[in-house]
């Protein structure tokens, strides 16, 4: 599950507890990137709060299934494979279109993006690989592009965010040494209409 100690669900109390019962999916699951937060409930608590909110939120602007696309290619350039499992799988569920799954999926997996992505979501993802592995490279410049691709500002926002977090929480998970033993693969808090609700289904 995780290299450090984490309190099972069935364990909890207090603090812990309410915020397992806020993020819990069937059978009381919570997932192990959860889990390894148990020690410190506190960054539990900011870690959900920053998820829900970049990705989940009901005044983000771009699809959500382009957010979970934006993390799951974070997740592949950072060598993330729970990451990229989890929400490749939630990725296809909103998409609801096992072609375009497919092509997306094929195209992470060969690193041939453009036969994935329109060419305004190209640039999106372009700017995310900087952003992911030469951050200190990108440039006024880089953020006129995306406008010239068709992005507005606050849409820029959303991706540098989405991208931000996965860097986040691909480094939580290979620093800890989270595995998926146990998780329900592709669950989220879907209910985008409340920011509050962060169970998982």
């Amino acid at each position: 599950m995780t290299w450090i100690t984490c309190i099972p669900y069935e364990e909890a109390t207090g603090k812990l507890k309410q915020l397992y019962d806020r993020i819990k999916g069937p059978n009381n699951n919570v997932d192990n990137i959860m889990l390894a937060h148990s020690l410190r409930p506190h960054t539990m608590e900011g870690h959900m709060t920053i998820y829900k909110y970049v990705l989940h939120h009901p005044r983000n602007q771009l699809p959500k299934w382009y957010l979970e696309a934006i993390g799951v290619y974070v997740s592949q350039l950072n060598d993330c494979g729970y990451c990229f499992d989890h929400h490749m799988s939630g990725m296809a569920r909103l998409l609801d279109d096992p072609d375009r799954e497919a092509a997306i999926r094929s195209a992470f997996e060969d690193s041939i993006l453009s036969a994935g992505f329109d060419p305004k979501e190209m640039a999106g993802l372009e700017y995310v690989a900087r952003l992911t592995l030469e951050p200190s490279s990108l440039a006024e410049a880089d953020i006129e592009s995306l406008r010239a691709a068709g992005f507005e500002d606050g849409e820029i926002l959303e991706i540098n965010q989405v991208a931000a977090y996965f860097s986040y929480a691909n480094r939580t998970v290979l620093g800890l040494g989270i595995n998926t033993d146990g998780d329900i693969i592709g669950l989220s808090p879907g209910d985008s209409e409340n920011p509050d609700n962060w169970s998982h289904a």
